[in-house]
């Protein structure tokens, strides 16, 4: 089937339009975009820059998908965005393209809900299944893991890192690291625990949820740093994911960590 172009849609020359895409009115699609199939542009969409945007994503009104960095060292160089299949990206949406000192590539993965006016800044790496609450900003250079769950009003400082399956939840700032299947909550985002819930949802054997408290209470009351408790954790477990969680941990990063209070 081809696609159903609005006639007040603005498709630039260059543009690639897949088979199945509806484009409604009022839309303008950049001349170096391509969408997949079955996309949806619901109407008023604003989808620019080297974009590219995966089969069956839905952009809801007045999304601006693909517009040059806030970021004042930018220069006009070549950047570009990539989203996977199946997104939905509601009402107000921002996502920019990447910047030359970041990587020069903003990436969003499939199966994500990106929630009225929520922003993914410049050079973010967003997994999949990734939920970001409406109004809540991810800042330039995040890395947001699989299956992570960002609350309403939240901001991710620049940077940060936050681990697969953790939640953070709504009016929280966070400002370092979270390690995987964390719960942070609080306005200066606290490492409050696991995000149990999440956990038992995908179905983790029980023996692992207990693997990963203890480890989780050995990180906070243990003897040495933070970072020795979590060496001393990858020598003695035998939990997958205990084990991912400290990979996290002694991973590359460029900020300190939330740690358990």
């Amino acid at each position: 089937m081809t696609a159903n172009i609005h006639p007040s849609a603005v498709i630039e020359d260059g543009a690639v339009i897949g088979p199945d895409c509806i484009v409604g009115p009022f839309c303008l699609v950049g001349a170096e975009v391509v969408l997949g199939r079955g996309v949806v542009l619901k109407s008023h969409v604003v989808v620019t820059g080297d974009t590219h945007i995966g089969d069956e994503t839905e952009v809801f009104p007045f999304s601006v998908i693909g517009e040059i960095p806030q970021d004042l060292k930018f220069g006009g160089e070549k950047t570009r965005l990539r989203i996977g299949a199946r997104n939905r990206i509601r009402e107000h949406v921002t996502v920019n393209t990447g910047t030359a000192g970041g990587g020069s590539e903003t990436r969003i993965g499939d199966d994500c809900l990106l929630m009225a006016g929520c922003h993914v800044a410049h050079d973010a790496q967003v997994g999949d299944r990734v939920i970001i609450v409406n109004s809540s900003a991810v800042a330039g250079h995040c890395h947001i893991e699989d299956d992570v769950i960002i609350g309403g009003l939240c901001g991710i400082h620049q940077w940060v890192r936050i681990g697969q399956g953790a939640i953070i939840g709504a009016l929280t700032m966070v400002t370092n690291d979270v390690i995987p299947h964390a719960l942070v909550q609080g306005p200066r985002g606290k490492l409050d625990g696991l995000n149990l819930v999440g956990l038992k949802r995908k179905g983790v054997a029980r023996s692992d949820i207990t693997a990963l408290r203890a480890a989780f209470q050995m990180l906070k009351d243990g003897e040495g740093t933070f970072l020795d408790r979590a060496h001393r954790l990858k020598d003695e477990t035998e939990s997958d994911y205990v084990k991912q969680m400290v990979d996290f941990i002694l991973g590359d990063t460029d900020r300190n960590f939330l740690t358990p209070s």
